[in-house]
C-alpha cells in the first residue's frame, strides 16, 4: 500500500511530509504512478486540503490519480457528512473507498446509516 498526503501548490498537486508541513518538492501524481509501476497494490490519497475541513472529499485531485493509475484508490481527507460518501461515489464511482476518521470518532455520522444511505443511493458497501 502507497500512502500519499497531497496538497495542490500553484496548480500541481505535490507530496507533503512531517504531517503535512513541509512540501517535498515532488509532484505527488508522477509519485503515485511510480508506485504503481514498483508494485503498490492500492493507494490511500489523503488532501492536505480537505483533511478535517468537512466539505467533502477532493474530487478534483481523487479524479486526477484514477486517470493515473488502474490500481484500487481510497479517499482520504474531507468527509464531514453522509452526503459527502455519496457525492464521493456517485461523483467518482471506480473509487475503491472512502475513508472517514473524526466524523466516526465524533458521532457526527453513525455508520449503519452511513451504509444504509448508500445502500439507498444504490452504492454497494460490505456489510
Amino acid at each position: 500500500m502507497l500512502a500519499i498526503d497531497a496538497k495542490l501548490v500553484d496548480g500541481v498537486y505535490r507530496i507533503f511530509t512531517q504531517g503535512g508541513m513541509e512540501n517535498s518538492g515532488i509532484d505527488a501524481i508522477e509519485w503515485i504512478k511510480r508506485g504503481a509501476d514498483l508494485g503498490a497494490g492500492e493507494l490511500v490519497v489523503n488532501s492536505i486540503d480537505a483533511d478535517g475541513v468537512r466539505q467533502g472529499f477532493d474530487l478534483k485531485m481523487l479524479e486526477a490519480v484514477l486517470n493515473a493509475v488502474d490500481i484500487p484508490v481510497i479517499a482520504s481527507g474531507g468527509a464531514g457528512s453522509i452526503d459527502d460518501f455519496i457525492t464521493l461515489f456517485k461523483t467518482l464511482p471506480e473509487i475503491d473507498a472512502g475513508l472517514g476518521a473524526s466524523v466516526f470518532h465524533f458521532g457526527l455520522v453513525d455508520i449503519r446509516e452511513l451504509k444504509q444511505a448508500l445502500l439507498d443511493n444504490g452504492i454497494s458497501v460490505r456489510v
